[in-house]
């Protein structure tokens, strides 16, 4: 039988080839990581709790707050600067780039926080906490920008955003000290398009701020890089394999944190280099108190691993409590809905091959010592970056992806199927969704994540060229690209729309004389 989502089946190319570094212990351990982004401790003493996690649009409460939800989270040793790690966190899913008057900002009244444990202890030791703050120059007008913005303080953006980060220590979970690492840092504005913003990257640029202590910091807009087929809802594919292959979140944008750090700073030590990462969002109430409404570590969890009932409890909860949702991990539902669509009998349960190398990390790659089970992405900071990565990351030999931290280029929809559908227990397969790499090209250097999709990225009107001057046209006299009928006279110059303003006006002043006539006493 075919196995399902192949990639020789559905794109008619060979399978990939696995490599010769898929073999042993690591390989394994890859493999259960990957296994549908799983969450919830294997031991049984730990206790539940409260706290969180997230994707896009995962859970019934925060997919009606998109500004807080948590969309992925990666962590990797920085390509071009290996003594330093890169966290990018994502918030705001299915940004429509042309999605004004009201484009896309971080929220005021919440606390972005990205979560460092350094001792496999389940509890953060870290936390770099940002918070924005929004002004607006003008509200007397509609527009987010009021003419071509040229530089973060043009004062033509209307609408600016501005954060701080505060680096905060912890022990056994209380604050011992907190630290102003960043003030009053710009954010990079939505992409509103090219008559906007002739020059994105140049805004972009001038997001990235570096701090007097080696790190380096930016908020904005970016591409949204996790590239996937989300039809998997609509049964599977459309329960047939006609509906694969395409990126669902191509052309949308996110609102991106992204963070460059010295190891030293976030890892216990030289001799102990493993940090586990996770990202929350806490949102402040009317009483002004911050409760937890996201939270995000590994990718998918909240989103094909918890059903209805967990998924809110879950965005509320903390890693060291993640033990409530562990029959989710050993009963899967995912293999069951794959045997009963597509008759791939699903490995046999409890699924004991997706807890405890996932939940504790690699042994010998990104395991902590006396590691507590719990939902981290975890990276081993001493790993080298790959000078050509692997999209599957250590399933194919790549010790420096996925599951040890998660770089932007690993696929973790190819890794979770291939797992989930028994990798680990004998039934090997090469399952992928046929969506193998990101639209948009990543780019080299921090904050490496793809500059975000112009508002403005639509085809031409018919009969127009880039850069012509249009404005001596009516409007309605331009079709747009690919548009069929009308005659090639429709289009007016300068004279017939001066004609017809003309004509608007006389009317125009001949109802106000009548309205003063039939108002006049007599």
């Amino acid at each position: 039988m075919t196995p399902l989502f192949s990639r020789g089946a559905l794109t008619g190319r060979a399978p990939s080839g696995r490599g010769t570094g898929r073999t042993g212990l690591v390989t394994l351990i890859c493999g259960a990581l990957a296994a549908g982004g799983l969450t919830a401790a294997g031991v049984a003493t730990l206790e539940p709790g409260t706290a969180a996690a997230s994707s896009h649009r995962e859970a019934p409460l925060i997919s009606g707050t998109p500004q807080y939800d948590n969309t992925d989270l990666y962590a990797f040793v920085s390509p071009d600067k290996p003594d330093t790690t890169t966290i990018v966190a994502n918030w705001i899913p299915f940004e429509e780039p042309a999605g004004g008057p009201n484009f896309y900002t971080f929220a005021d009244d919440a606390q972005y926080d990205l979560h460092i444990d350094n001792n496999g202890d389940a509890q953060g030791d870290l936390v770099f906490r940002y918070t924005f703050r929004t002004r607006t120059k003008n509200g007397n007008t509609f527009l987010y920008n009021t003419g071509p913005v040229t530089s973060l303080d043009d004062p033509d953006l209307n609408v600016t955003q501005t954060y701080d980060i505060d680096l905060i220590k912890l022990r056994g979970g209380h604050e011992t000290s907190r630290t102003k690492l960043a003030d009053d840092v710009p954010v990079a504005p939505s992409n509103v398009g090219k008559a906007s913003m002739p020059d994105y990257g140049r805004l972009r640029a001038q997001a990235v701020y570096r701090t007097a202590g080696g790190a380096a910091t930016f908020a904005g807009q970016a591409d949204d890089p996790f590239f996937l087929d989300l039809r998997v809802f609509d049964l599977l594919y459309g329960g047939n394999l006609t509906e694969v292959g395409r990126d669902t979140l191509k052309g949308y944008n996110v609102n991106t944190i992204a963070l460059q750090v010295p190891n030293e700073l976030i890892r216990e030590s030289a001799h102990q280099p493993v940090v586990g990462v996770w990202s929350t969002t806490q949102r402040r109430n009317a009483q002004g108190y911050y409760s937890q409404v996201s939270r995000l570590g590994n990718p998918l969890v909240n989103e094909v691993v918890n059903p209805q009932k967990d998924k809110d409890r879950f965005n509320a909860s903390q890693p060291a409590y993640d033990a409530q949702f562990l029959k989710n991990v050993t009963n899967p539902e995912l293999p069951k809905l794959i045997e009963s669509i597509y008759k791939i009998k699903a490995p046999a349960e409890p699924r004991d091959d997706l807890v405890d190398v996932f939940l504790k990390g690699v042994k010998g790659l990104n395991q902590p010592p006396n590691v507590r089970p719990s939902e981290e992405l975890r990276l081993n900071t001493s790993v080298k970056p790959s000078t050509h990565p692997k999209r599957l990351g250590v399933l194919d030999g790549d010790n420096a992806g996925f599951p040890n931290g998660r770089r932007l280029t690993d696929d973790v929809i190819d890794a979770a199927l291939q797992v989930v559908e028994g990798e680990l227990v004998g039934s090997k397969n090469d399952l992928g969704d046929a969506v193998d790499r990101n639209d948009q090209k990543f780019e080299s250097s921090f904050p490496y994540v793809a500059q975000p999709t112009s508002g403005s990225r639509g085809p031409l009107a018919k009969g127009t060229t880039a850069g012509a001057d249009v404005r001596s046209q009516l409007g309605d006299a331009l079709q747009p690209a690919g548009a069929s009928g009308g005659s090639g006279g429709t289009v007016l110059i300068a004279a017939s729309a001066a004609c017809g303003a003309a004509g608007v006006l006389l009317i125009g002043t001949a109802f106000a004389w009548w309205r003063r006539r039939v108002r006049r006493p007599y």
